[in-house]
């Protein structure tokens, strides 16, 4: 990746991850810059060697990319200062949750390359998975700086309707959330079963892990053969299934999903 200098507007969780990805890969720290009103943030940034700062509208000049890592609830309010600077040359980069590409545009006219994320929460563990939808303006070199610059902590998409963000906020913005209940659910079982909680974890944790494993290293193999493949008939596992198809698992979680595509739809039209 080349070595532009990013300003993070924001530093919470997912931009600490995004920083020590690029760092990981050997990303000149000397070259970020990232932004925080809470000094115990700054400070804490300091200390990998980052630049960090509080005047965004000063790091977004200086910066070839910005990436804004705040809160829908205040995107108007820390764009209102960015909307000074000129953007034309800039990449921009949002990972708010239900922020259009189209209203960043309305935020921050003079910007013309914009990419909206939606990354998860695994990026903390470098294992994110990312949606990415490009303004039909974006320059096929800030695409492949957004591209680069996320796969510092996991792995990539394109979405090529922007709508289709909805769909990728239930697929994997929400869907760590989902895991961890089913494993908390699971724990919570055995520990009613007499099973330590720490033995609880370890089951449920090392076989979720083993599972996924299965599904990476096999992608010729479908999700419903690696399932069969586990499903003697009348063995345990189909009576443990049985249970999941008479309470409708399937259904359930297409509600779920469903649920969460409306709430993301929903705050588009918030901020």
């Amino acid at each position: 990746m080349q070595q532009k200098l990013i300003a993070f507007i924001g530093g919470g969780n997912m931009a600490q991850a995004i920083v020590l990805g690029l760092l990981k890969q050997g990303y000149p720290a000397a070259q970020i810059i990232v932004n925080d009103p809470n000094r115990e943030k700054r400070e804490n940034f300091a200390k990998l060697g980052v630049q960090t700062a509080e005047n965004n509208e000063e790091s977004a000049i200086r910066a070839d990319i910005v990436l804004l890592a705040v809160k829908p609830q205040i995107m108007a309010e820390v764009c209102q200062s960015l909307s000074a600077v000129d953007f034309s040359d800039k990449l921009l980069i949002s990972i708010a949750a239900g922020i259009s590409t189209t209203r960043l545009q309305s935020l921050i006219p003079s910007a013309k390359s914009i990419v909206r994320v939606m990354p998860n929460t695994p990026a903390l563990v470098s294992e994110g998975m990312a949606g990415l939808f490009a303004s039909k303006n974006t320059a096929e070199i800030d695409r492949a700086l957004a591209e680069k610059l996320l796969a510092a902590v996991g792995k990539t998409v394109w979405i090529e309707d922007e709508n289709q963000m909805h769909a990728v906020t239930a697929a994997s913005g929400s869907s760590p959330a989902y895991f961890f209940l089913m494993l908390e659910a699971m724990q919570q079982a055995l520990i009613e079963m007499n099973i330590d909680a720490n033995t609880a974890r370890q089951l449920v944790q090392q076989s979720m892990l083993g599972a996924a494993k299965m599904v990476v290293e096999n992608p010729q193999i479908t999700l419903a053969t690696l399932r069969e493949n586990v499903t003697s008939k009348g063995g345990t596992t189909a009576a443990a299934l049985e249970v999941f198809n008479t309470r409708q698992f399937n259904q359930t979680v297409t509600e779920a999903m469903l649920a969460c595509v409306a709430r993301s739809q929903e705050m588009e039209t918030l901020f």
